[in-house]
């Protein structure tokens, strides 16, 4: 969620106010990624053998509107280019989308194809499989799919790596009062100046 939100404020300040579609491509990829992050925290709390509706909703959100989040990122990488940065960042982030899309699609074909294949089985609670046994070929397939659709997310958020070597982020913390009481008369005597301003985080290159 955090890189989600450095990304957007990079690009929100590369970004004029005139170039209106990728102010609103920003905000789009801002709000997909969210999404997609909550999703993360749905899979997590929800595992397959307990709640398997909840996992597949999880699943769903992170996976589904995270490659859309990617779709995003590619597209504002395109219109970036080449006076933002390169060309090949845009070639780069253009092959992990379609390494994700290409994940996302052998997932749901064998994953459809091992559940057709096996009526009448709970296959979301099916743990063990044996080598041989109807749809074994189909799920180990999807299991592939699975962990190489994670490692396409995870390679396409490292391609920031380079970006966010070049933006610095700070928080500070503007105190309106010398206290936290509701009214003055609650307080006991403070000597700290009620204007005082002290940072909360910083980052640096």
């Amino acid at each position: 969620m955090a890189t989600v939100y450095v990304r957007y404020k990079q690009v929100e300040a590369l970004t004029g106010e005139e170039e209106l579609k990728r102010v609103r491509l920003n905000r789009v990829g801002l709000l997909l990624g969210l999404i997609s992050s909550f999703g993360m925290c749905v899979v997590a709390n929800f595992q397959k053998t307990t709640l398997f509706s909840m996992h597949l909703v999880g699943a769903v959100l992170t996976f589904g509107v995270g490659a859309l989040y990617i779709l995003v990122q590619t597209l504002l990488s395109l219109y970036m280019q080449p006076h933002v940065h390169s060309k090949n960042i845009y070639l780069v982030r253009l092959g992990m989308g379609l390494w994700t899309l290409g994940s996302i699609i052998t997932m749901f074909v064998s994953s459809v194809i091992m559940y057709s294949s096996l009526p009448g089985v709970d296959v979301a609670h099916k743990l063990h499989w044996t080598p041989g046994e109807t749809g074994y070929t189909a799920h180990i397939i999807s299991t592939i799919s699975e962990w190489s659709l994670a490692f396409s997310f995870i390679s396409f958020f490292l391609t920031y790596i380079r970006d966010f070597q070049k933006i610095t982020l700070r928080v500070e913390a503007d105190l309106q009062s010398s206290h936290l009481y509701d009214s003055w008369s609650q307080s006991p005597h403070h000597k700290r100046d009620a204007s005082e301003t002290s940072p909360l985080l910083a980052g640096g290159t």
